[in-house]
């Protein structure tokens, strides 16, 4: 598999790692995926090991370069690179990606990203998302999982998707890994539509906390936990003056309670239909067309 992209940054020995992946955009609603990656990244103190090349993947019209003046004032151009990390943490070894979602050419660059994997021998690949949902900020955030291969969905109580249409990077990226002979899951994390412009540090808990137990290490969430807490308390009072908000609020939250389950769904927290959940996810990926 070629990694011509792959710009290698220091030399790793990892056994048999996950590669967790998560990209900034669309599939990123209240920052939640990006949140729970750069967390995890910093949390394990994990190692930087390669960048991949944006130059043939990144429409700098859209995701643009950084200017950055350093002490001297000097000017530098910071590019909106896809960026590698790896760690070796009780239970398992890491490989860690963020970056933007590319614009083109997403076979090539899944490519680069399944050469990563093969070179390193990973077992497993799981992705991060979020996405805008009718669900209540007041309320544990839901969670849903889904995966294809037989072994992981009994294993971790995932979801076989059913799901047709419109796809983005994270799904070209799951066929390229998975034909490449790479079990693969994903994990969405449900944030407010009402509060789609509050960067959300508890669904990115949610997130984090699912991905650790999935992959047998303990989960960093210390640094999550004040933010998730001050979130409720902002979401709060972004609507508790719009009547018609409160109203709307109250409903989810009555449909939420309604909807609990005797058992636990795959949070273990999220009383919420993981078959309602999914075709939110669905919905939303038509959405994107």
């Amino acid at each position: 598999m070629g990694i011509e992209h792959v710009r290698w940054l220091a030399e790793r020995t990892l056994d048999r790692p996950v590669l967790i992946a998560g990209f900034t955009g669309w599939n990123d609603a209240g920052d939640a995926a990006s949140t729970a990656m750069t967390t995890m990244v910093e949390a394990w103190g994990a190692d930087v090991l390669a960048e991949i090349d944006p130059e043939m993947f990144t429409d700098f019209a859209t995701v643009r370069p950084q200017i950055r003046l350093d002490q001297e004032r000097n000017r530098s151009i910071v590019w909106p690179t896809v960026g590698v990390w790896s760690a070796s943490l009780p239970g398992t070894d890491v490989i860690l990606m963020l970056g933007p979602e590319p614009a083109l050419r997403w076979r090539l660059f899944s490519e680069q990203i399944t050469g990563i994997a093969e070179h390193f021998g990973a077992t497993m690949a799981l992705s991060l998302g979020a996405l805008l949902a009718d669900v209540p900020h007041s309320r544990p955030v839901p969670l849903v999982g889904t995966a294809s291969d037989p072994d992981l969905i009994d294993r971790f109580e995932l979801q076989r998707s059913q799901y047709e249409g419109p796809t983005g990077i994270v799904g070209v990226l799951h066929d390229a890994l998975h034909r490449a002979g790479l079990p693969t899951a994903s994990l969405w994390a449900a944030v407010p539509g009402y509060a789609s412009q509050v960067p959300s540090p508890k669904a990115a808990m949610a997130l984090v906390d699912r991905a650790c137990s999935m992959i047998g290490t303990p989960a960093p969430l210390s640094g999550l936990a004040s933010g998730a807490l001050e979130y409720d308390e902002r979401v709060a009072a972004l609507i508790g003056d719009d009547e018609d908000m409160v109203e709307y609020l109250a409903r989810l939250e009555q449909m939420n309670d309604e909807n609990e389950a005797t058992e636990d769904d795959l949070t273990n927290a999220a009383p919420i239909d993981p078959d309602e959940l999914m075709n939110e996810v669905e919905q939303f990926l038509r959405d994107q067309d």
